[in-house]
This record gives structure tokens, sequence and C-alpha cells, in this order.
């Protein structure tokens, strides 16, 4: 049986993720930080412990063929460059340096569609599109630290140490118990909590689709594969009128352009902290709003066979998981 270790299992993709390898028949180790809520239930060892403590990484690591290095601070907001400097970029050094150290053959690096540079837009994204430069380019700081950590995996040079490099785009689907950034804006959004739109979108891509992806990528992969997982591209407008149909609520009636939007954004973010909930958005996602549209799966689709299903497959089975039909 092989034996594979999951950082930031008890996310949305790692949720998922534990769960295809468990479907393939592996012994899966889970590094846990905090809430294991989303493991509950599954034959996995449990490793408490944080990428910042190598010391725990190593004993999560021990034994173990693949890495799959899920675990990150993820921050629509502004201000937060060190601790995601600390979190994404050191926590990925000492991944690297546990995987080193106890002999680990394959590390999977969870890396970000938004740690390339997406420039120019009206270019399909492929994995050829260089990484953001240090604060140079069109990226908020998380989208830095992915792309200083991407550079890390990057720079590997461990002859013992075979690396892959995985581009996930907007993931929606079941298993978030946590709830994620977008599974925040679905369920507002399948309650009718949603007073209006902002014009733009993205691309989507179902949660499974990048779990199973991610595993093919260690399996048939070589060293320094990267993978595009991507899906289909539906502005927020397609998203309502889906989400509608399939729950009953009516869709918000108004569009606000994103740069109207923009001049709100600081209330919002007031807001939030005043009230205690995540803002609705930021500048930095409403940037993430207007980016280019075409995410090319192309390469995986070759290599890997990686076929990604239909985005109402994937919001049906987000809203049943969110009991929301």
């Amino acid at each position: 049986m092989k034996k594979v270790a999951v950082t930031g299992a008890s996310g949305h993709i790692g949720a998922n993720l534990v769960r295809e390898l468990l479907g393939r028949g592996f012994h899966v180790v889970a590094l846990i930080r905090q809430s294991s809520r989303a493991l509950e239930g599954l034959d996995v060892s449990r490793v408490d412990g944080d990428i910042l403590d190598i010391g725990s990484l190593r004993r999560a690591f021990n034994g173990v063929e693949q890495v799959y290095h899920l675990a990150a601070h993820v921050s629509i907001q502004s201000g937060e460059y060190n601790k995601l400097q600390t979190i994404n970029v050191e926590g990925t050094h000492n991944v690297i340096e546990a995987c080193r150290s106890e002999g680990v053959a394959t590390l999977v690096h969870f890396s970000s569609i938004h740690a390339l540079d997406l420039q120019p837009l009206d270019r399909p994204v492929t994995e050829e599109n260089g990484l953001l430069g240090e604060h140079k380019g069109h990226g908020a700081d998380y989208d830095y630290s992915k792309a200083d950590a991407d550079r890390l995996v990057r720079q590997n040079d461990c002859e013992t140490l075979a690396t892959r490099i995985i581009y996930p785009t907007a993931a929606l689907g079941p298993n978030d118990f946590n709830q994620s950034f977008f599974g925040q804006a679905i369920i507002k959004m399948a309650k009718g909590r949603l007073p209006a739109l902002v014009s733009g979108g993205f691309n989507w891509v179902d949660v499974r689709d990048v779990a199973w992806g991610a595993v093919e990528a260690a399996e048939k992969g070589v060293d320094k594969d990267r993978f595009i997982l991507s899906g289909h591209y539906l502005d927020m407008s397609e998203v309502a009128a889906i989400i509608s149909e399939l729950t009953g609520v009516a869709a918000p009636r108004l569009t606000c352009p994103t740069w109207l939007a923009g001049v709100f954004a600081p209330l919002m973010s007031g807001w939030a902290r005043l009230s205690g909930e995540a803002p609705l958005y930021t500048r930095n996602s409403l940037a993430a709003l207007s980016t280019n549209k075409v995410m090319s799966h192309a390469r995986a689709a070759t290599e890997l066979a990686y076929r990604p299903r239909p985005f109402r497959e994937s919001i049906e089975a987000a809203l049943e998981f969110y009991k929301l039909t």
C-alpha cells in the first residue's frame, strides 16, 4: 500500500484529495493544524502539526512516498503581506526540506492560477506563462506569495525528490466543510442574500476534478511537470441564473460594474471587520473577476486524460453539500 501525506487536508481541495487517495487504496497521513472535521469518519493517520514546525513535517513525512502540499493562507485582503510570506513561502521551504530529509520521492505542490502572469488578456493562459515577479505585474499579496512559493519548488535541485506543480482555478463542489471564499458566495446567492452581482466572472473547476488530476500528475507525470487544472468560464450572472434555477430563489436583478464596486470596496472591508464576517468583495477579488477568461488545460488533457465535468454538475453537488436543494 502506497503511503502518502497531505498538508492542508482539512481545506476544500484537501478534503476531496484525501477522499480520492483513499478511493485508490493509498494510506493517507494528514497533517492537522486545527480542525479535522473534514476528515471525520475517514481512515487516515493524523499528525498534529504545522508547516512552520519542521519537526511535525518530518513526523508526517516519515516513510512516505508522495507529499501533496496544499496548506496555505488564502486571503483576498490587503495588509497581510508578512503573514502570507511566512506561511505560504517559508512554509513551502520547510515542506521541501522535510521531503528531502525524509527521503520523499515526489512532492506535488498546489500553486494558484494567479501565481502566473495572466497577461496579455487576449491570449490563453498556459503553463508557459511566467510567474509574477517581485511585486511586478498584476497581482495581490496572496498571488505574489504563491508565485514565490512556486519559485522555490521549481528551484529544487535534490536529485532524489521529483516535483509536480498544480494550478487550480476557482474550485467548487462538495466537502467544503470550512466554507471557502467561493463557497460563501454560492451560499449567499442560493439564500437570496446577495443584493447585487458584480460584472465579470471566473474559470470554475470541480474540486473533485482537481483532486483526480493532482493524483494523476503524481502517478503519470515526470520531474518538474506543471499542470493547469481548469474548468469552464462563466460570468457571475450565468452562475446566479443556474443557482436560481436549481434552488427556486430569485437571482439578484442588479449587476454592478467592477469599477463602481471598487469605489465601495473599502467600505465593504470596514463593515466586514465590524460585523466579524468575511467581506463580500475586496479590490483584490474584483481584479480577479476581470482577468483572463481562457485558462488552458490542454497539457493536462493530453498527458493525463484530464476532462473537467460540466459546471452544472459541480454546482449541483455544491448546493447539495450545503443542503440548499
